[in-house]
């Protein structure tokens, strides 16, 4: 891991970003303590797939239907 000032940072970002890009992670480093990190953008394979919970639970269908008056006035502080 690499390690930069806030000002180094600044004059070679473009230069930090490409090696982030390439994998390297980057700490930040603002009088002396981390303030951030610049890390490499996640694989697509590491993303959660959509449908991951298909077929778990159900959806009524009145879902939509708009909530009976008495929970409605409640929530809206009738």
């Amino acid at each position: 891991m690499t390690t930069i000032t806030i000002d180094i940072m600044q004059r070679n970002l473009k230069e930090y970003l490409r090696r982030a890009q390439n994998g390297e992670s980057i700490t930040v480093l603002h009088e002396g303590k981390p303030v951030a990190e610049i890390n490499p953008p996640s694989s697509e394979d590491a993303l959660r797939p959509s449908g991951l919970c298909a077929g778990e639970f159900t959806v009524p269908d009145d879902f939509d239907d708009s909530l009976p008056e008495d929970i409605l006035s409640e929530f809206e502080g009738k």
